[in-house]
Order: structure tokens, then sequence, then C-alpha cells
């Protein structure tokens, strides 16, 4: 039965009715709606905004102890939800359990981690050394104010985490405004808003479409976006920004790269290409759909990935398998016209190639060999569990190609001895690499990428620093 929340929009510190369009949830696995809930309108957007400027004045001189306080209940609150929380992941993005309960445990680490960084002092950034004795300098980080925060479909929680805990605990208040395909999960932040007594004005909940966001960047309380999603999106969003000089953050899309070098261990190989490239149904930005193998070991490889894909469960999250369905429909059908694209281009599919399952968004994990570089199997970001295969002959090829791309955000480099891979790793552009290990990604590491992946960072002392300006102040000594 679909049940209708027809309060999802949350404003001073309670949940409101939505007067918007009612939008439905739907379950990817079997394509079917399980819950509807009303949007916001651009009224809501306007009275948040005032409201989030109200509230800045006294939120970014609160002790930090007590926004420190703030960060640690909204971990503990996640915390305390975690089974309802999954089973939602699971039902709503179609994230086969183990892939749930991960996001979870980042989303809650982000916050703790934010509050201990603020606790200890990482918003005062010490004395500065002047070449005039007369004089004494200091810096501290300002928050920037009210903040627009917009987030993508396939990680909810963790991509919010992300920036509202940095935002928070720089100073700033935030509208959030969640998908529109996942915004169930995003709503229990005003839940747990409301739980731990976060002041009004500082969190308010925008759930809705594109219109919805484009009224947050032209409210004029505004003095920060931080967006997550799609190039031609994330486009939009920085000329907005733009008319009004707001800073900006995007982490944007990728095609990365995972460069397997002729000295690695076949079945680690193996392991990381297809974790790479088929976690959460290969819907990430990060994913490393491109595989760079050395011509001494391709064949040895192909063999090990066609084995193991071949054993790959797919499925509906509720049972046990290792890949769900895309989270949307658009998406499926978006990833079956780059198999129609590969089709027509004659491309040797090494397996896959077709949806699957019924009435669910599914798609068979699909590999692609001898993909030429002029392909958009090859350039372009399909977000889908598609992955393409080319030989080279040596590193120096390997990191060529690999670098022959408009984007920059990831890499994987997999090799038998540590320096060389390592080696391989400091020229590969790309924002975040990792050297024969899965994508672990810790809140104290750096997330964005070079070129079109992007502008800013977020995690680490970066993603704090992504909510404040450095203030430099000048006394007499």
């Amino acid at each position: 039965m679909t049940e209708t929340r027809t309060d999802a929009v949350f404003l001073n510190g309670r949940f409101h009715p939505g007067k918007g369009a009612l939008r439905d949830a739907v379950n990817p696995a079997t394509g079917e709606g399980f819950a509807r809930f009303a949007t916001a309108t651009l009224d809501d957007v306007t009275a948040a905004a005032e409201s989030a400027e109200r509230a800045f004045g006294t939120w970014r001189r609160l002790p930090v102890a007590e926004r420190a306080r703030f960060l640690r209940g909204f971990a503990s609150g996640l915390e305390a939800r975690q089974e309802a929380l999954i089973a939602l992941q699971m039902r709503n993005n179609g994230k086969p359990r183990f892939e749930a309960e991960i996001d979870l445990g980042d989303a809650i680490a982000c916050f703790r981690y934010y509050a201990d960084l603020v606790e200890g002092g990482a918003l005062d950034r010490g004395r500065v050394v002047l070449p005039d004795d007369g004089f004494s300098g200091r810096q501290v980080l300002e928050p920037y104010g009210p903040a627009a925060l917009i987030v993508p479909w396939n990680f909810p929680l963790v991509t919010t985490a992300w920036k509202l805990a940095p935002a928070l605990a720089a100073g700033c208040t935030a509208l959030l405004k969640p998908s529109e395909f996942t915004t169930l999960a995003e709503l229990v932040y005003g839940e747990i808003a409301q739980e731990i007594g976060l002041p009004e004005g500082v969190l308010s909940i925008l759930p809705g479409e594109g219109a919805i966001g484009a009224a947050m960047l032209d409210a004029p309380q505004i003095r920060k976006v931080s967006f997550t999603g799609s190039n031609a999106t994330g486009t939009r969003i920085m000329g907005a920004a733009a008319k009004r000089l707001l800073p900006v953050s995007l982490e944007l899309g990728g095609k990365s790269p995972i460069v397997v070098l002729p000295d690695a261990d076949i079945e680690t190989a193996a392991e990381l290409v297809c974790g790479g490239v088929f976690f959460n149904a290969g819907q990430i930005c990060s994913a490393t759909s491109r595989l760079i193998v050395d011509e001494a070991i391709a064949d040895d490889l192909i063999a090990a990935l066609r084995t193991r894909i071949r054993k790959m469960a797919v499925g509906d999250p509720r049972g046990e398998i290792d890949m769900g369905p895309l989270t949307t429909m658009a998406q499926r059908d978006k990833v079956l016209g780059y198999l129609l694209t590969a089709r027509s281009e004659g491309l040797d599919c090494l397996c896959g190639g077709t949806g699957a399952m019924g009435s669910g968004f599914f798609i068979e994990p699909t590999v692609y060999l001898d993909v030429p570089e002029t392909s958009a199997l090859w350039r372009e970001e399909i977000f889908g569990p598609v992955l393409s295969v080319r030989r080279v002959k040596g590193d120096e090829a390997a990191i060529a190609l690999a670098n022959a791309t408009d984007y920059g955000l990831a890499a994987t480099v997999v090799g038998g001895d540590p320096a060389r891979a390592n080696a391989v790793a400091d020229r590969i552009d790309a924002g975040h690499v990792w050297v024969n290990t899965p994508q672990i990604i810790f809140p104290e590491t750096s997330w964005g990428g070079f070129k079109a992946s992007g502008i800013g960072r977020e995690l680490g002392f970066g993603g704090l620093q992504g909510y404040a300006a450095l203030k430099h102040i000048t006394t007499p000594a």
C-alpha cells in the first residue's frame, strides 16, 4: 500500500505540509511506488532563506563545543535509526544490504569527525609572523553564511553528511535540497534536528525538483553553494552563482581509470576492477569504468573477470545479492542507450550488454573489450555497471591513456611492486588515487577532482574550509 507523507518540508525547526506537487518514492527492484511525499514551494524557499539568515548570527557565535555537541547528536540519531535507514536505502535505492551499511557508517563517521575537528581548534589558524616586529598577526576561519546544499540520488545520507557536517561545524546555516528520487531518507535529518533541539533556522529541508534548487541560488540571503551531481547541472549552477559571485563547490562527474600493471596479482586485480565499477551498480562518480591493463597480463585478467562476473548475483536487495538495480528508470534507460551504441559500434562484449529481470531497473554487469578511444563508452560517464577495457604496453602508455580524459576525479593503480605502483599513481591527474586497495573513503581524506570533475574539496580540513573564509587580524605587537 502506498503511504503519503504530507509533512515533508522541514522549516523553522519543525515539519510542515508540502504545498508543491506530490512525488512518488519508487522501489527500483520492482518499478513500483511505495510512498508519496509532498514537495516544497518557492515560498518555502524564501521563508527558509530568511530563517537561515536570522539564525546565522547566533549560530556562528555559538561556542564551538556546542556546535560539536549538535554534530554528535546527528551521528547518534543516525545510529539509533540504523536498521530502518538501511532498509529504506535498500528499498528506495536498490542497494544491497552491505552497501547500505557502508553508507550509513560513512555518514555517522563524518559528523563525528567534524565535531572533533572544530573542537580541536581547526577554525583558529593561529599566529602569523610578520616582517615588522611592531605588528602581530593572527588568522581565523569565519563562516560564509547561509549555504545552499544540493545533493544527488546515488548516495543519500552520505553526500548530505559530507556537506551538512562541515557547514554546521564552520558556523553556517543550511538549506538542503535532496534529490526528488530519494527524499525520504534525507528527511531523517529533520527528525534528528528536532530531537537534539537544533535551533530554528539552522537547517531547512526543501524537497522538490530543479526549480527549488534554482530558487535557493536566487535567494539573496545565500552566501555559499555546494552541489554534487551531473556536469550539465553543475554548469547551470555555476552560471547562476556567478551572477552574485557566490563561492561554489562542485563535485561533478568522472571517467576514472583503473591501471593494472604487468606485475599485478591477477585475483587481486579482478576483485578491485569489479568493485570499482559494479559497486552501487556503477552509479558512483568515481567508478573506475576504464580498465587500462598491460598487454602482458591482459588475457589472464580478462579470463578472471569473466569467471568472477558470472558468479555475481544480481537482483532484489531483499535477497543475497552482489549488485542491485539502478535507482531510477531514467538512469536505466540512459545506460541502455549506451549498450545500443556499443552494438552499433560493433564492440566486443565479454559479458552482459542487456537489461534484465522484468519490471525492475536492472542492467547486467557488462564488459567491452578493446574499446576504441573514440567511442562514447570510453569517453563519457555512463553511470552504470559498464566497463570498457584497453590494453597497453608499458607504464608510460598506461599513464598517458589514464590522463587522456576530460575528467580527473579518481583512479586506482594495481601492481605487485608498491614503489612502482605509487610512482604511477603520482603521475595520474586525479583528486584521489587508490593503490592496491578498494575505494575506501575516510572523513579525514580529501574528495574532489581536477579538470571537469569539479571545483573545491569535500571531507578533511578542505571540506571545512569550503564553508569559511580566511580572516587576518593585524594589531600592534
